[in-house]
């Protein structure tokens, strides 16, 4: 799902209004039923003010690499990061493209009842219809030509990324792609990178789909990793040059 900012045109859904909000870091693709960027921005900036100021006051927030746990008056999204990232335990900052993916998707949905928000690769979908993710995975067989065909059922779902070989974020591993599925994207978020921690090589698939259904909330899993891939969950493989069904 990730690359660069070429793929935003390819998964446009011709039934929504697409529109891009950037701040600072934050750069963000979205579907809705009609332009809502300039509440995109206000609420994104209130949720990166208030981790920019949780973390001012407890830095280690931003640099662990293991679970931590909120201050009792910590706001919500870093409660929500921490929460996240315990469960798959990871540090906190696994879990913050899919929780403000997750926070903006929640505020949006009362203004349009169709709604996909995209973080980074990493998404808060909210659709009454069938929705096709498609899915990069760097010099593998498999990249560019998977879609996942989810329903949502008008209930959130979050569908994250971690890619060990490419993409920005940051992973131990050497996966290619490991695509999460969870109704909470901030625990997709924290799971797919975990799980992309995990796999040094495609022979590690296998055990790494084995913890991934041990978590309480996850939902399902695509892990590529050289010319091997796993799946599991509550999705179809659609292969995308032919538009059938894979397995």
């Amino acid at each position: 799902m990730y690359r660069e900012r070429r793929y935003r045109q390819a998964s446009h859904a011709p039934d929504l209004y697409a529109f891009e909000v950037m701040v600072q870091e934050t750069d963000l693709f979205i579907q809705a039923e009609r332009d809502l960027s300039s509440l995109v921005r206000k609420v994104v900036e209130e949720l990166r003010d208030q981790l920019e100021g949780y973390l001012s006051f407890h830095p280690e927030f931003g640099t662990s690499l293991l679970p931590l746990a909120p201050s009792p008056l910590s706001p919500p999204i870093a409660h929500l990061m921490a929460t996240a990232a315990s469960r798959a335990g990871v540090g906190p900052m696994a879990a913050v493209a899919g929780s403000f993916a997750e926070l903006l998707g929640q505020e949006l949905f009362a203004y349009s009842s169709e709604l996909i928000v995209e973080n980074g690769g990493d998404i808060f979908l909210r659709s009454s219809r069938p929705r096709v993710v498609g899915v990069h995975a760097g010099k593998s067989p498999w990249s560019d030509r998977l879609g996942l065909r989810v329903k949502s059922q008008g209930q959130p779902l979050g569908i994250c990324t971690s890619a060990g070989a490419l993409g920005h974020s940051f992973s131990l591993g050497r996966a290619e792609a490991v695509v999460i599925l969870a109704p909470s994207a901030a625990l997709a978020d924290a799971v797919a990178t975990a799980a992309g921690n995990r796999i040094q090589r495609k022979e590690d698939i296998p055990e790494t789909l084995r913890w991934i259904r041990s978590i309480p909330g996850v939902t399902g899993a695509l892990l590529i990793a050289e010319s091997e891939l796993g799946a599991w969950g509550d999705f179809e493989l659609i292969d995308l040059e032919s538009e059938g069904t894979l397995g």
